[in-house]
């Protein structure tokens, strides 16, 4: 197996997706399990890609915690740094959808937020050898949600600060993981302060930034190298070292968004492990093309995992597409 060249780092979990989009959780009749979780997604999607990337995390010695095992080995995503609880259970999230495809996270049925493997990771249990090579480390801020893997996160940015890691923030705001979602902010701030590249949606920047602008954000955390702000079906706006920009959305037929930001951020890093030199305006430019059509076509089928696309496949839809 290759060496890792990013490190994905926090929760692997099941969506359950409602089988009745438009429904509300309490009318919804059937669900389908979906493996997901964002930093798995993003891992699994590099590796749809072809960059070799690990998944650093926790789920239960359980079913659920079997088969979400094989996914990551079936796609041979580095597992050094995965960890079983003997207790605690893998998580389930139940997500409702709407009749265009976009999702609302409905919670976690009858188990505590608290109680699920993920929040029990381990940062003992990091394998440093790992950091010592790669060149990126990604992570979301819902494992700051919990004071377990909040403190392996942390362990996690010194190790990547150690051996020269550049280290992206997905900024991921997913109010139901947190028991006071008051006191997020000012955790999540403390990690953005110190990410090398900034990913989150233009939601997630007008609640935390109180604007859409990468640069406004840029203002905020000067040391950034790039911030990315995605908007769906508007396309995303970027800064990148120096470079701003904005590429549209690809039209393509939405059933289900879920994971699509991950894909993005796979097909970024995936761009960017290649791609050293970005100091012309058409290449960062071709980055960000590259990076929303692994998003789209991410949103072609159900699942976060299931609908990834291959290079192959990216560079195909990219040769016949337009963006709008």
């Amino acid at each position: 197996m290759a060496i890792p060249q990013v490190l994905c780092i926090g929760e692997l979990l099941f969506d359950y997706l409602a089988d009745q989009p438009g429904q509300p959780l309490e009318t919804v009749q059937t669900w389908t399990a979906y493996p997901g979780g964002a930093p798995a997604n993003v891992a699994c999607s590099l590796a749809h890609l072809g960059t070799p990337a690990a998944y650093l995390g926790c789920v239960g010695q359980d079913a659920a915690g079997n088969a979400l095992m094989q996914v990551l080995n079936a796609l041979e995503v580095n597992l050094e740094g995965f960890q079983r609880h003997s207790d605690a259970p893998t998580r389930t999230v139940y997500v409702t959808r709407t009749l265009e495809g976009d999702r609302h996270f409905a919670g976690f049925g009858t188990t505590d937020t608290t109680a699920f493997a993920d929040a029990k990771l381990d940062a003992s249990k990091l394998p440093e050898p790992l950091f010592q090579s790669a060149q990126f480390l990604v992570l979301g801020t819902l494992a700051l949600a919990y004071p377990n893997s909040r403190e392996t996160i942390y362990q996690a940015l010194a190790l990547a600060k150690t051996y020269g890691l550049q280290r992206l923030v997905d900024l991921n705001w997913r109010p139901v993981f947190w028991l006071n979602p008051a006191e997020a902010p000012s955790l999540i701030h403390a990690v953005l302060a110190q990410a090398d590249f900034i990913k989150l949606t233009d939601e997630e920047a007008d609640i935390f930034f109180e604007s859409s602008d990468p640069q406004a954000i840029v203002a905020r955390y000067p040391h950034v190298q790039g911030v990315f702000v995605t908007a769906g079906e508007q396309g995303c706006r970027y800064w990148l070292q120096g470079i701003t920009g904005q590429v549209p959305a690809f039209a393509v037929k939405v059933v289900d968004t879920t994971g699509a930001g991950d894909a993005f951020t796979a097909g970024l890093l995936h761009q960017l492990c290649q791609q050293p030199d970005l100091k012309d305006p058409e290449t960062v430019r071709q980055i960000m093309l590259y990076a929303s059509a692994v998003g789209a076509l991410t949103t072609t089928a159900a699942g976060a995992i299931a609908a990834q696309p291959t290079a192959a496949q990216v560079e195909t839809f990219l040769a016949t597409t337009s963006e709008q």
